[in-house]
């Protein structure tokens, strides 16, 4: 029963990783909202073309490719937030912290630079 114990980090140690993804969660969020308001302003600003012409086709494919840059960022965005929230969930269910691929603790350390990690450095390297 004692290792159980060694499984799972204290309730200190839990608070502090869930300020960490709190915090992350927020700036994550708010940056999310940044980029979904840039792409929405592209979209509403289509009309006020007044020179015409070859120009407006090159402004045209680089407004695209700018606009699929936003759109891959806020998906990445997006899946960043999913897994942070997903580790909230996994501190409130004691899992927090427990690699799922080796079982161990994953070190203090990695959790403070990647706080919805699920894997220990080994695991993540034995999986390339």
């Amino acid at each position: 029963m004692e290792k159980q114990d060694n499984l799972r980090y204290s309730e200190a140690d839990l608070k502090e990783f869930e300020e960490i993804i709190l915090k992350k969660l927020m700036d994550a969020r708010k940056e999310l909202d940044f980029i979904k308001d840039s792409i929405s302003r592209r979209n509403d600003s289509g009309t006020d073309d007044t020179t015409g012409g070859n120009s407006k086709t090159l402004e045209d494919g680089a407004d695209t490719a700018e606009k699929e840059q936003l759109n891959q960022l806020a998906a990445r965005l997006q899946k960043y937030v999913t897994q942070l929230e997903h580790a909230q969930i996994r501190i409130k269910n004691g899992t927090y912290g427990v690699c799922i691929d080796t079982g161990k603790l994953i070190p203090k350390e990695r959790l403070r630079l990647v706080p919805h990690t699920q894997h220990s450095i080994e695991a993540k390297l034995a999986r390339k």
